[in-house]
């Protein structure tokens, strides 16, 4: 340790709360970890602006040790020193750090359960699993959310069954959610569940599950892709439709030329797109007045597409 610094680190203990800052803002051209147990203290400190730049001094330094004081710092009265924590446990590493994180998982405030679970993506601590998958179980939904999109982070396959249960979530987001974290583990055996996310009631969530069947490559997904396109919701119509292309599904063409009709630009573009790639060349007919659709994304769709089948023919 610097003199500069010892002296600094002396400095926190004076009376006057504006020597205190005086002193935490120069430590950050000198701290060492030689500073974190004394920055541990000033985490601590009555005033306010103290908690503040000691916490972020703290989240520069990286040490596993600050760990405890930063979850208790999550609770704290002042909203920038609260603001502070969560983002400091994220840049915290070492085994004190994941061990305090994965007990915190418990902590009796929800606030800090979910932000102790969103630092715990950056750490990827295997040992946080079992934790996770418990909070699946939480009674308060955001931090059922958080845990899924970690669990997703991590891409445990033997989280997949915790996973699917989510999909029966009582919460339309953490449903929404569970389907992309599963979308990198697809398969055949997820096939049922995805399907039937299809008729949610929440369109975010069937919109998801279309997105998600996209990426099957799994051919017993089409028809109800197709079904889909009839879906009340515009934005659920595009993921099918997306999707569609994706799957390469020719049977999808007819409803396909059909949404070439919508009075959405955005529907008519992904369409176009979408009967590309289903390769059916029949699809040109239809293609050709959008040329000249007043949206300029939907003409450069079409020519696009146009230029696709043009091609594929040509090749036969």
């Amino acid at each position: 340790m610097s003199d500069v610094e010892d002296a600094l680190l002396s400095r926190l203990r004076h009376p006057e709360a504006a020597e205190r800052q005086l002193a935490v803002m120069a430590l950050e051209d000198v701290a060492s970890v030689d500073a974190v147990e004394a920055l541990i203290v000033a985490a601590r400190d009555s005033d306010a602006t103290v908690r503040r730049l000691a916490v972020a001094l703290l989240e520069d330094l990286g040490d596993g040790r600050a760990a405890p004081v930063l979850i208790d710092a999550l609770r704290d009265e002042d909203g920038e020193v609260r603001a502070a924590a969560e983002t400091a446990l994220r840049e915290l590493r070492g085994e004190t750090a994941g061990e305090a994180l994965v007990a915190a998982v418990a902590h009796p405030s929800p606030g800090v359960r979910r932000a102790v679970i969103v630092a715990l993506r950056e750490h990827r601590d295997p040992r946080a699993i079992a934790s996770l998958v418990g909070a699946l179980d939480d009674t308060d939904a955001t931090v059922r959310r958080e845990a899924v999109v970690t669990l997703a982070y991590l891409r445990r396959p033997e989280t997949v069954p915790d996973l699917q249960k989510r999909l029966r979530d009582p919460d339309a987001e953490v449903r929404r959610l569970a389907l992309g974290a599963l979308a990198f583990f697809h398969g055949p055996a997820l096939l049922p569940d995805l399907i039937s996310a299809m008729v949610d009631v929440d369109w975010r969530v069937r919109a998801e599950a279309a997105i998600v069947l996209g990426r099957t490559a799994l051919s017993p997904a089409v028809p109800v892709l197709i079904a889909a396109l009839d879906d009340p919701f515009w934005q659920v119509r595009k993921e099918a439709a997306v999707a569609l292309g994706r799957l390469r599904a020719a049977s999808a063409a007819a409803p396909l030329v059909r949404l070439l009709g919508s009075s959405l630009a955005d529907l008519r573009k992904v369409a176009a797109t979408a009967l590309a790639e289903t390769g059916v060349r029949q699809a040109g007919d239809a293609l050709r007045p959008l040329v000249t659709d007043p949206d300029v994304e939907v003409r450069k769709a079409a020519l696009r597409a146009l230029g696709i089948l043009e091609a594929k023919e040509a090749l036969v």
